[in-house]
């Protein structure tokens, strides 16, 4: 039932029931201290009486003196009750209450008895009186006298009805009270929570900009503030780059797919020989398969946004891997007078078929923006932190506003997303960047002077754990 309640009722209702469980503690523990103080009060009273009428013994030898004594002592105070036996006959004691048996067998250092007679309650205690300090007459040798005295606790009672009923009252509308305050208090201190919750609700796909005050709120709450904060800053960055990805999306489908419909319409609005229509579909293929690479790039770069496991772990020797695809781009090196060069050897952890993915990336984009006549270098360096590949040619320089955004996906550096030389969609340096960070490692881009440099690091000689 609790969990349903706001969390403003929570704490006033935990606050009210410890309230209520510390008031009625304490107007228990205050009934409690005023019922033993009366005891005591009563068990000083009962005893001073024992002292006086021992007295009066003492000082009267003749019973029937005793007896009007004893009478006086009685008329001076209200309430008491006395009863002098010497064996079995009673000397004094009028029958106007009836002592307990029991009562007989209780020591005076012990704690007076309570009991009721006759609806009315009485506290009591009984002693015996030796007959060695008691002059002849009252007593004989031998013998010995019981005194056993009550005193009505009426007023007592009443007393401590009373206290008990105002102490309930004080309880109640304490209780009350502190509820109301802890209402007060818990709305109050639960209010930058609810700042934080209009600030949320601003919060749309078109506003992402709202941010939680932290300098506003308590300390226990800035740092759940800040953590606000950084979800939504990396929720805006996200949802930037997938409204830029969608958009590059429709623009790099919209091209291919343009080229289809259009090739296809021409075709079918004349009757054409078997020839030509063989190459509107040779020219769809190619766009097809354009397409196709495309759609395949995207889908991988999806799964890594997820976490990919690598297919195959194994020792790759990543001098083997570059002399393979220098052999497999050598003809388009000799087209553009270009020279690859291999230098530095080197060994790590990981999936061979990514792995040369990755190089076969950086190598045909070297190769794609190099000077004619120049070298296109391939540099293995081992390290001991690990591993750098990096791959250098001479070109155009890349400015330095594009360099960090190189591997993000669609981007170009050219405006206008095409290049002469290039069926790419943009997406080879991102599924770069994606298969080092598979790999535990980084891919890093430089360029000054001409000179630009395609580097992957990868982690130390035992691969990513």
């Amino acid at each position: 039932m609790i969990q349903r309640l706001t969390l403003t009722a929570r704490l006033t209702f935990l606050y009210t029931l410890v309230s209520a469980a510390v008031l009625l503690g304490l107007g228990v523990l205050v009934a409690w201290s005023t019922h033993l103080h009366f005891i005591d009060l009563d068990r000083d009273y009962l005893l001073d009486k024992v002292h006086l009428i021992e007295r009066i013994v003492d000082e009267t030898p003749e019973p029937t003196e005793l007896s009007t004594k004893l009478d006086e002592l009685l008329d001076s105070h209200h309430g008491l009750f006395i009863s002098l036996t010497r064996g079995d006959e009673q000397l004094f004691g009028p029958g106007r209450i009836t002592f307990p048996a029991e009562l007989a067998k209780r020591s005076a250092a012990d704690q007076p008895m309570d009991w009721a007679d006759g609806g009315r309650p009485l506290r009591g205690m009984s002693t015996e009186l030796s007959a060695a300090q008691m002059p002849g007459g009252v007593t004989s040798p031998g013998q010995s006298m019981r005194l056993t005295l009550a005193l009505d606790t009426q007023h007592h009672t009443h007393f401590m009805q009373m206290l008990r009923q105002q102490l309930a009252i004080y309880v109640v509308l304490a209780t009350l009270l502190s509820g109301l305050l802890g209402w007060w208090a818990a709305r109050s201190g639960l209010a930058p929570l609810r700042t934080m919750k209009e600030r949320a609700l601003r919060v749309t796909a078109h506003k992402l900009d709202e941010r939680m005050p932290i300098d506003a709120v308590p300390v226990e709450m800035a740092e759940l503030a800040n953590s606000l904060n950084t979800m939504l800053e990396r929720l805006q960055q996200d949802f930037a780059k997938l409204m830029e990805f969608s958009s590059d999306i429709a623009h790099e489908l919209r091209t291919p797919i343009s080229n289809l419909l259009t090739q296809t319409q021409v075709s079918l609005s004349q009757h054409r020989d078997p020839d030509t229509y063989r190459d509107i579909l040779a020219a769809n293929a190619e766009e097809l398969q354009r397409l196709a690479r495309m759609v395949s790039d995207m889908l991988f770069l999806a799964k890594t946004d997820h976490g990919i496991q690598l297919p195959n772990r194994e020792h790759v020797a990543l001098e083997d891997e570059v002399t393979s695809l220098v052999d497999f781009y050598d003809a388009v090196a000799e087209d553009k007078e270009l020279r690859l060069r291999v230098l530095g050897a080197g060994t790590v952890v990981g999936d061979r078929l990514m792995i040369r993915r990755a190089i076969s990336n950086l190598l045909s984009n070297a190769l794609r923006y190099a000077h004619p006549r120049t070298d296109v270098e391939l540099t293995v360096e081992h390290h001991r932190d690990g591993t750098n590949l990096c791959v250098t040619n001479t070109g155009d320089p890349i400015d330095a506003v594009d360099l960090p955004r190189l591997f993000d996906r669609f981007y170009r550096v050219d405006k206008a997303r095409t290049h002469p030389s290039s069926d790419g969609a943009g997406l080879g340096l991102a599924i770069t960047k994606a298969i080092m960070l598979a790999h535990g490692g980084s891919a890093s881009v430089t360029s000054a002077t001409g000179t630009t440099r395609f580097c992957l690091q990868f982690p130390g000689p035992q691969g990513p754990r």
